[in-house]
């Protein structure tokens, strides 16, 4: 059985899209202390840690494989979480604009509450010079959606229209990379994936 230990619908739709059967759990954690007392580690160990807490607080058994991940946005050194309504979104946004920025991607997995693998993927994106009004035309179209990720907006929706370049694997943009969650998932035995 495959758990994944996130709420995230752009994480279920990347795996539900590579035929991978698995149930979903919310991961309740606190994000904003790790953030605050781990920071001077970097992003890479924040985001690591953060996706190992998510993967620890489902409690399965030990055929489960738990999927845990978490992505962080960092912009000339900046590190942005999910803005706070609207007002927040649109900042972000103008904050991004002109600028290239890292989301920095960790997964991991665990089996009977103990990590078996990890991996941190960052693509880069880079903000075309968008006006005020494309960025309020963006909010007006993909609305609340937008709240729900870190740089408040979506790839996988109208957000794309934002970017002149993407480096990286499409799916470590949406907060899964799948091909190495792919290549340890056979390691492990995971059931439903197609025989190699």
């Amino acid at each position: 059985m495959i758990m994944l230990a996130s709420q995230s619908a752009a994480r279920a739709s990347v795996l539900r899209g590579a035929g991978v059967e698995f149930t979903q759990v919310a991961a309740a954690i606190d994000e904003d202390g790790p953030k605050r007392t781990l920071r001077d580690q970097g992003a890479e160990a924040v985001a690591l840690y953060l996706a190992h807490a998510k993967a620890t607080v489902v409690d399965p058994s030990d055929e489960t494989l738990v999927i845990g991940a978490d992505q962080i946005l960092v912009c000339d050194g900046v590190w942005f979480d999910k803005p706070a309504g609207l007002a927040g979104a649109r900042a972000h946004l103008r904050a991004l604009r002109r600028r290239s920025h890292k989301l920095v991607t960790a997964i991991v997995l665990h089996r009977g509450g103990l990590p078996i693998w990890e991996h941190v993927a960052i693509p880069v994106l880079t903000m075309r010079d968008v006006s005020d009004e494309a960025i309020d035309a963006l909010l007006a179209l993909d609305g609340a959606a937008c709240l729900h990720t870190v740089g408040a907006y979506r790839v996988e929706g109208p957000g794309v229209q934002l970017f002149s370049a993407i480096d990286g694997e499409w799916s470590a943009v949406l907060g899964l990379p799948l091909l190495p969650l792919l290549g340890a998932m056979r390691t492990q035995g995971a059931d439903g994936l197609l025989p190699i």
